[in-house]
């Protein structure tokens, strides 16, 4: 753990108590009525081994076309997100390989726990329990609704973890996946991959933090590459800056529009939206920044998408943490079609949402949300008799794990839905406020 961090954190108990209530303002309209001060990391000049991972990270020699590295599908200019409007990226030797899921954003993994399945919370590279206690924090999770299936009896659902399946713990094992993955970076092997750091323009670097033997050992050389990679996104301050309106909003640096104060009220109502049950947007009592994710799974039944290559296939279904990728849980079926709950900072610059890329725009997204139950003929497609197919991306046998308690998926066929349309208009302009690079005025 870096030291700063250490400090970072420990300076954040300061604030403890210190947290938002999301209750309606009654100050001036767009106003917060009562700002607080949000804890930020300082930013601070990079170490050797992040410098080092910032090449690495932009190093597109890497791969087998020689034209794509990390951030060719992490773009800098697209909250390190994929830079272009499809549902995936193409990779491969001549990059006309699809990927198979839609990119996530590597932005606001710093805080990002553990994989587990459980209401107890793991150690993690970014913020350790030691840290946790000194900061007199306790390990706590939002509990879900249950559903019908077999883990309703004690509420537990899978947490935390990278990628959609939640199958890397540590950011320098997440950077080995895009690496070595033949759909993406198409790195062939470490050995491959060690001799192209060997004759790097960064190799001296290596030298002077490792030693020259570093060049010796294969897997420990790739290793080191990965870890600085890691350091890379942890220590620059681009890849966390909570500089949203929002944010600013918070500190009452920022006012509100009518339409984004209505979409915050919405977005936290537990009755309507009900957004904030899984996309938390308080601080934490220590007074962080909310992640808007809860780093929960969840099944929600989107619309398959016959845009992927995979999907040409009848018989694929992608069942995010049981598999097909991620494979060392397949048999826990009851958290088939399960996927994480992605941070919804800078979710406006997207034009790739859920796991399969199935929609383009936040207004899609909205009447997904809104319509599934009631009125699923807007979100799915008819089959032949004029049926609508329902969760048609999940096999029969799973549609028991798709979340039908919490709202606004509690509604029925032919029910009012839970918003109107001035609603998701409301929502979506709040969306807006958390993309990151806001100005506010002095």
């Amino acid at each position: 753990m870096h030291g700063s961090t250490l400090v970072w954190l420990l300076g954040a108990g300061l604030m403890a108590g210190a947290v938002f209530a999301a209750d309606e303002p009654k100050g001036l309209s767009g106003e917060n009525p009562n700002p607080i001060h949000l804890v930020r990391r300082p930013a601070e000049p990079l170490s050797a081994m992040a410098k080092l991972g910032r090449e690495i990270f932009f190093d597109t020699s890497l791969s087998s076309s020689g034209k794509t590295a990390c951030a060719s599908c992490h773009s800098p200019d697209h909250a390190y997100g994929p830079p272009n409007d499809g549902p995936v990226m193409l990779g491969g030797p001549d990059l006309t390989v699809p990927g198979a899921r839609a990119v996530p954003s590597l932005t606001y993994l710093e805080r990002q726990p553990d994989f587990g399945i459980g209401p107890e919370e793991t150690e993690n590279e970014n913020i350790n329990l030691a840290e946790k206690a000194a900061l007199g924090q306790t390990a706590t999770r939002v509990e879900k609704i249950a559903t019908q299936t077999a883990q309703s009896a004690a509420n537990i659902v899978p947490q935390g973890g990278l990628f959609w399946d939640g199958r890397a713990d540590t950011l320098q094992t997440q950077a080995a996946g895009p690496l070595l993955d033949p759909r993406e970076m198409d790195g062939g092997s470490f050995e491959i991959i060690a001799e192209k750091l060997r004759h790097a323009p960064y190799a001296k670097k290596f030298a002077g933090l490792f030693g020259e033997n570093i060049f010796q050992n294969t897997k420990l050389l790739v290793t080191e590459a990965l870890f600085a990679v890691g350091r890379y996104q942890i220590e620059e301050s681009s890849f966390h800056p909570y500089t949203s309106k929002f944010d600013y909003w918070l500190e009452g640096k920022a006012r509100f529009s009518e339409s984004e104060m209505r979409g915050y009220r919405v977005f936290n109502d537990p009755d309507k939206a009900n957004c904030a049950g899984c996309h938390t947007s308080q601080p934490t009592r220590d007074g962080l920044p909310p992640l808007f994710t809860d780093f929960q799974y969840e099944a929600l039944g989107g619309p398959r998408n016959l845009a992927l290559a995979d999907t040409k296939d009848p018989r694929y279904f992608d069942l995010g943490v049981c598999g097909p990728i991620r494979k060392d849980i397949a048999d826990q079926t009851q958290f088939c079609g399960m996927f994480k709950t992605p941070t919804l900072r800078n979710t406006a610059v997207r034009r790739a949402f859920f796991h399969n890329g199935v929609f383009q725009t936040l207004q899609q997204v909205m009447d997904f949300y809104n319509f599934r139950d009631t009125n699923p003929e807007k979100v799915y497609p008819l089959a032949a008799d004029g049926k609508v197919q329902k969760f048609n991306d999940i096999p029969a046998q799973y549609h028991a794990n798709v979340d039908v308690s919490d709202p606004p998926f509690n509604r029925h066929l032919g029910e009012t839905p839970a918003m109107t349309a001035q609603d998701e208009a409301d929502i979506i302009a709040f969306l807006m406020t958390l993309t990151d690079g806001y100005q506010p005025k002095p």
